[in-house]
């Protein structure tokens, strides 16, 4: 019988240990725009870097991000509620609940809600990169420099096409 081999382990003791981490679903958001809520749910730091699983909302009509990929982790994307226009790199899919869009390492993709009608997602991003300064400071970067938001993107493993676009 063939069998893929699980990872080496990485804990080594011989009982459990007591470190579980738990979230009520009333948690407010940790960021909260016009328009838009960010839920940490499990943070780089909070999984050693395993991973990092965020809970967006996004309210009518919110433009999400634009063409982008990432080049030191993957983005995943499951819908619980409402619609969410998804670009696969190739066309853009309508993402309604319990849809799900899973983007490679170097793989573009955008987002965006052209509904008149709220949604919410879940975003995985493998392995977990430090986002949350990211999504805390997006909207003030946008107000900046060309280059400052361009430098700001990259140092978020965040290639925006537009970015690399020759100016108009």
């Amino acid at each position: 019988m063939s069998y893929i081999a699980y990872p080496e382990p990485r804990y080594h003791g011989d009982e459990g240990e007591v470190n579980a981490a738990f979230r009520p679903a009333d948690t407010p958001p940790d960021i909260s725009s016009p328009g838009a809520a960010t839920h940490y749910l499990a943070t780089h730091a909070s999984t050693g870097g395993e991973f990092g699983l965020y809970k967006v909302e996004l309210g009518a009509r919110a433009a999400g991000a634009k063409t982008h990929f990432h080049k030191a982790m993957s983005e995943s994307f499951y819908i619980l509620s409402g619609e969410l226009e998804l670009y696969d790199g190739e066309k853009w899919v309508t993402g309604r609940e319990g849809d799900f869009l899973y983007v490679p390492v170097g793989g573009l993709h955008a987002f965006k809600n052209v509904t008149d009608e709220p949604m919410s997602m879940l975003m995985l991003f493998s392995p977990g990169a430090p986002r949350e300064e990211y999504f805390e400071q997006v909207a003030e970067m946008t107000r900046r420099s060309r280059e400052e938001l361009k430098e700001f993107r990259v140092r978020h493993d965040s290639y925006f096409e537009e970015d690399f676009a020759p100016e108009r």
